[in-house]
């Protein structure tokens, strides 16, 4: 069997192992699925309306949702309802969630066969090893989540920035209208590729279409209301700066973890978080400033795409992760758009902060599904692990930034000048 047959075997095995994991593991790792994407896309299907079983009379019941993102204000932007809408594509054979499994993995399935070509190059094949072992390793929120989509897109984005600039930049700006995070690599590819003006316009377009759309449909007073929504939000439980509550709680301090009804997400709340809650966004937006001057410095002073784009691109993710205060679990997903580009570059240097990542990834699924009620509990056990996690992704980011900051200008080549016998 030949190495691109391995992989596409392993590539399928750990898709339907994954999927099947999601009805089998505790916690719901699905529910956004079923509880979310799949009301808000049905109703732009049924006029606004969210259709569903109720379970104590067996009849269909039909509730009034509206169109998120039109006449509903979205915490995702506008172009997040592609995908939650492809998946009713396989509806007719079977129910919504196993449908949006099958498209998460079509959808994989595209970006890995570009990844993988002819299977000819080993820097290629280290990095497609490396994404199915993260999906292994993260487990069922990998796949039964937005950024499952917006990976596979910002994985073939990446492969075409050099190339096909236009078509990588608009797969990027595609990626970041249906979840934000994918700016970072737009970001680090305006910087790093020369052709940045191509790059820069193919965004403009994606967004100036998307948002005329949009417009003509009724929705400008709300194009931008999930800016407004992610601002809002408070502590994660999940995210590295609501550690120290988490401790807290454990050792019986005043902090707590309670849910948002509102945003369906666990918080945390003790001293000092609302203030925290304030700085955390401008901190934030400070760090990707930094870092992008930084990718602007070196851009500047000539280094190459392969030395300036991995690093760039992994600093600006890992820095929106480790800052941020949400901390979803399938945050961790975003971790492997980067390392991919970086192994199939230079799989040597790459596979040290490849290997951390896959750390990352294993803690995470112990944290959720596997031990999330526990860690709201505050058990022992699952705070620990969620530490370890927390502090190997900044140590993630440390080696990022310093390794963007030592990244070399290109050479240049001096002309030989005859030396004169006098």
């Amino acid at each position: 069997m030949s190495r691109r047959a391995v992989l596409w075997v392993a590539f399928v095995a750990v898709h339907v192992v994954v999927s099947v994991l999601g009805w089998v593991f505790p916690n719901e790792p699905m529910g956004d699925v079923y509880r979310v994407y799949e009301p808000w896309s049905s109703a732009y299907l049924n006029g606004g309306y969210a259709t569903g079983w109720d379970g104590a009379t067996g009849e269909v019941v039909r509730t009034w949702v509206g169109y998120v993102g039109l006449t509903e204000t979205w915490v995702y932007p506008q172009l997040a309802l592609l995908p939650m809408l492809a998946a009713w594509i396989f509806g007719w054979a079977t129910t919504y969630t196993p449908a949006w499994a099958i498209m998460v993995t079509l959808v994989d399935a595209a970006a890995f066969a570009v990844l993988v070509g002819r299977g000819r190059s080993s820097g290629r094949t280290a990095a497609a090893w490396f994404w199915i072992a993260f999906l292994a390793l993260t487990g069922p929120v990998a796949l039964y989540r937005l950024d499952a989509v917006t990976v596979a897109l910002g994985i073939l984005g990446c492969l075409w920035l050099v190339g096909r600039p236009w078509l990588g930049a608009t797969i990027l700006a595609v990626a970041t209208w249906i979840k934000v995070w994918p700016a970072a690599l737009l970001a680090a590819g305006v910087l790093a590729v020369r052709r940045r003006l191509t790059v820069v316009a193919a965004a403009a377009a994606v967004s100036a279409v998307t948002l005329g759309v949009v417009v003509l449909a009724g929705g400008g007073a709300r194009a931008f209301g999930f800016i407004g929504d992610q601002t809002g939000r408070g502590l994660q439980v999940e995210s590295p700066v609501s550690t120290v509550y988490l401790w807290d709680v454990m050792l019986g301090g005043p902090s707590r973890v309670f849910y948002n009804t509102e945003l369906l997400t666990f918080e945390v709340t003790g001293p000092f978080e609302a203030a925290l809650v304030s700085a955390m966004t401008p901190v934030l937006a400070v760090a990707v400033f930094a870092v992008v001057l930084l990718g602007a410095l070196k851009a500047w002073r000539g280094a190459s795409f392969a030395a300036l784009f991995p690093p760039l691109s992994l600093a600006l993710v890992t820095v929106f992760i480790a800052l941020n205060k949400v901390g979803s679990p399938q945050y961790m997903v975003w971790l492997i758009v980067p390392l991919v580009a970086g192994l199939v570059i230079d799989r040597r240097r790459w596979w040290p902060p490849a290997a951390l990542a896959l750390l990352i990834a294993l803690a995470t699924q112990i944290i959720y599904p596997l031990t999330y009620f526990d860690l709201l509990d505050a058990e022992p056990f699952p705070v620990v692990v969620i530490t370890i996690r927390n502090a190997l992704l900044v140590a993630l980011t440390v080696w990022a930034v310093v390794l963007l900051a030592r990244v070399r200008p290109r050479r240049l080549v001096r002309p030989r000048v005859p030396v004169s016998a006098g």
